[in-house]
C-alpha cells in the first residue's frame, strides 16, 4: 500500500508557520548575547540559559527545534546533558560548543550524540549557518524532505516515528547511526563517498582525520546485515558505501 503523506505533509506547513524555538545554554554571558542576537536575527525565537542544570528536563518538555550546548557548564556539562537526551530518545539537534579543539575532544561530543561540534573560537556567521543546515535536515525541504518512509528491500526508516526495521524486526539505533542510516538509504544504489557522509550525516565540511565513518558503518552493518544471509550494506573499493538490494 503506497505511503500517504498528505496529513504530515499538512503538519510540516502548520509547523512552517510557527515561530522556531532554540535554546542556548552557555555560561559566557557576552558569547550567549552574541548569539543570541544573531540567531533572533535570523528569524529563530531565542532562549538562554547560563548554567546546565535543570536543562535536560527543559529540553525534553518539547518546543525547541535544535540547541546550542557548551560543553564546559556549571550544572551539567554539556555532554552529559546529551547523553541524557539520547537515552531519553530525544532525536533533537545538539550544535556543541567549546574551547575544546582536539579531534578525540570533537569526537567524545560527536560520540554521545551531538549532531555537530564548533570549537572555539567561532565566526557567529558559521554558528548561525550550522544552526540553518540542522534545521533543514531536520525540518526536510524540497522533493527529499517529502520521503517520510525510505525502504530498500525488507529494511524500511521512518521519519515520523523514528523507527528502523527489517523484515519486520525493529532494529535499534543511536540518532548518529540513524542518521548516517538515512543518508544512504537516500541515495540508495549509489555509492556515497566518505566525503559525502561526513557533509551530510555529520554537517562536516572537512576530514576531522578520524576513522569515525568507518566505526559507525561497522556498527549500522552488524545492526542492519547481522545473521541475516542477504547483506544491504556494501562497500565499494575506492568509491565509498551504499546501500542496495542485490534481489531486487
Amino acid at each position: 500500500m503506497p505511503f500517504d503523506d498528505s496529513p504530515f505533509a499538512a503538519a510540516g506547513a502548520m509547523l512552517d508557520a510557527m515561530p522556531r524555538k532554540l535554546l542556548i545554554v552557555e555560561d559566557e554571558r557576552k558569547t550567549a548575547s552574541f548569539l543570541a542576537h544573531a540567531l533572533e536575527e535570523d528569524g529563530w525565537e531565542i532562549e538562554v540559559s547560563h548554567t546546565g542544570k535543570g536543562m535536560v528536563d527543559r529540553l525534553l518538555s518539547g518546543g525547541f527545534e535544535a540547541a546550542l550546548l557548551d560543553i564546559n557548564l556549571p550544572g551539567e556539562d554539556g555532554l552529559s546533558i546529551t547523553r541524557k537526551l539520547r537515552a531519553a530518545g530525544s532525536p533533537l539537534p545538539v550544535l556543541m560548543l567549546s574551547a575544546r579543539g582536539a579531534v578525540d575532544e570533537r569526537v567524545e561530543g560527536l560520540d554521545v550524540g551531538a549532531d555537530d561540534y564548533l570549537a572555539k573560537p567561532f565566526a557567529i556567521a558559521e554558528v548561525v549557518a550550522r544552526v540553518r543546515a540542522l534545521a533543514r535536515r531536520v525540518g526536510g525541504t524540497g522533493a527529499e524532505g517529502r520521503a517520510l518512509r525510505l525502504a530498500v528491500g525488507d529494511l524500511t526508516l521512518d521519519l515520523v516515528s523514528r523507527e528502523v526495521s527489517r523484515a519486520g524486526q525493529k532494529i535499534d539505533l543511536s540518532p548518529r547511526e540513524f542518521r548516517l542510516l538515512e543518508v544512504l538509504m537516500r541515495h540508495a544504489g549509489k555509492p556515497c563517498p566518505r566525503s559525502q557522509l561526513l557533509s551530510e550525516a555529520w554537517d562536516f565540511n572537512f576530514d576531522p582525520g578520524t576513522n569515525l565513518v568507518e566505526v559507525y558503518i561497522r556498527r549500522l552493518r552488524e545492526k542492519v546485515d547481522g545473521d541475516h544471509d542477504r547483506k544491504l550494506l556494501h562497500t565499494m573499493r575506492g568509491m565509498g558505501y551504499v546501500v542496495r538490494d542485490d534481489a531486487a
